[in-house]
């Protein structure tokens, strides 16, 4: 039988367009550049959602929503935003059959209209600080779009914030950035990253600096996660977001901004899938377990009902296999949509009072005892959850090298990652490496923190292609 994905090594882009068609994940829209999310592809992100959502309230951010089409005058307030997301806007000139008096912006971020309305609702510093989260879906027109990667239209969460402080508005960015979201990427996604700041070049458009996690996909290649932008007062100067302070003084306030996209579930393909499919680690996985019938008989289906049961009633989200087709088949269709474990039920598994369950990471089968299979299954739940996060984490230090000179890191960044001191790469360095499709994802503290200046000495390059 020929095979159902291409393999990775074979031809990994392939391979993830495979995996999102035949994994059910998603499909290209109508329009150039976006996307249809199928119900299992949303599942997941919903997990994600639930995940970060509660982190986040957790900080003391609140939701909230803000409007889709932007006046496209806002853009020009604050001019390196401007600059930086112009080739990506997409522009409403028309509406009602009308020339519109003023153009529109269909939203590609917040920054500006939720400035303009921080602007009205701070007056003092009683009023500070103020956290918005929205979860919302954003424009920007993609010249290469790849499903979940890079699409013209994409959902995800924005947060933004505004301080009367310098000092507080970095350390709010920074629990958002430690506690939100590499906790969540750890974690629940199982997915190691490494921490750091933007080079001045990577930085968002308009703000003083950009702190991301930067995760590497299976062929070697990185991709940035999540990131996290100090405006400083750069957006709170043009939209005049400003309060009164305790000794009566008028001051500008510290923003930030902050974001986790549907990109995440491009992540987690490419940091855990294999040649025979999506592997979902449990934790974001909507189907924990799939029990399914060897054969199709009435005690079997019963035996198949009160195990599913049982799981949910232990807090397992477990489904029953429905599929048609031989079992071989089945399996294989539950295979590529990762989910964690399968119980299979056979007639003579029924007469001996067990069931066996598979591993979707390693393959491994088990024969456990039908009585206590929930405390059985949940517990095997949580050691795939932690040998994903090991493996994945093998993975990334054996493919990331340590060297010396920008022109190792370019033979190093054609299999993964590089590491080398900044100091050896510079900007000349980096005019070098984008040359040659390689850039600086991050730049980090030896021992992996995030540095609170570009200026500090012995800061580490994380050098590598990415998606």
């Amino acid at each position: 039988m020929a095979a159902v994905l291409t393999p990775q090594g074979e031809d990994f882009p392939r391979w993830y367009q495979d995996v999102v068609a035949k994994a059910e994940m998603a499909d290209n829209g109508p329009a150039r550049g976006t996307m249809v999310i199928r119900p299992y592809g949303y599942a997941i992100w919903e997990r994600m959602q639930a995940e970060l959502d509660v982190r986040i309230k957790a900080t003391g951010a609140e939701n909230a929503y803000f409007p889709l089409l932007i006046p496209l005058n806002y853009f020009s307030r604050e001019a390196e935003h401007v600059e930086g997301f112009s080739p990506e806007l997409a522009v409403v000139t028309h509406g009602g059959g009308e020339e519109l008096a003023e153009a529109l912006v269909v939203r590609p971020t917040s920054e500006t209209v939720i400035g303009e309305f921080m602007a009205k609702w701070i007056q003092s510093y009683r009023d500070l600080p103020l956290r918005l989260n929205q979860w919302a879906n954003v424009v920007r027109w993609e010249m290469r779009p790849r499903l979940f990667l890079r699409s013209s239209e994409f959902l995800w969460q924005e947060g933004h914030t505004a301080h009367a402080t310098r000092e507080d508005a970095v350390g709010y960015l920074m629990t958002i950035h430690l506690d939100v979201y590499n906790d969540f990427l750890v974690n629940v996604l199982a997915a190691p990253t490494y921490l750091g700041m933007k080079t001045p070049r990577e930085r968002f458009a308009g703000a003083l600096n950009t702190i991301t996690a930067e995760g590497m996909m299976r062929d070697g290649k990185a991709l940035q996660m999540v990131t996290s932008h100090d405006l400083g007062q750069n957006f709170a100067r043009a939209f005049e977001v400003s309060f009164q302070s305790e000794d009566g003084q008028s001051e500008y306030c510290h923003t930030t901004s902050w974001g986790a996209s549907t990109r995440l579930v491009g992540g987690l393909i490419m940091t855990h899938g294999d040649d025979q499919g999506l592997v979902v680690p449990p934790r974001v996985a909507p189907i924990q377990v799939v029990v399914i019938p060897v054969r199709d008989d009435d005690a079997v289906a019963a035996a198949v009902g009160r195990i599913v049961d049982e799981l949910a009633a232990a807090g397992v989200r477990a489904r029953a296999d429905q599929g048609r087709g031989s079992f071989g088949r089945r399996v294989t269709d539950w295979e590529i949509k990762g989910v964690p474990l399968r119980v299979e039920v056979g007639p003579r598994d029924l007469a001996e009072g067990v069931v066996t369950l598979v591993r979707r990471d390693t393959g491994e089968k088990v024969t456990r005892p039908i009585e206590g299979l929930a405390g059985a299954a949940a517990a095997l739940l949580e050691a795939v959850q932690a040998d994903l996060l090991v493996a994945a984490t093998v993975r990334r230090d054996s493919a990331t090298r340590d060297v010396g000179s920008v022109d190792e890191a370019l033979e190093a960044a054609q299999e993964g990652f590089a590491r080398l001191p900044w100091t050896a790469v510079g900007e000349a360095g980096e005019d070098r490496l984008n040359a040659e499709a390689v850039t600086v994802r991050c730049l980090t503290r030896p021992d992996g923190s995030v540095p609170e200046s570009i200026e500090e000495t012995d800061l580490l390059a994380i050098v590598a292609r990415s998606y």
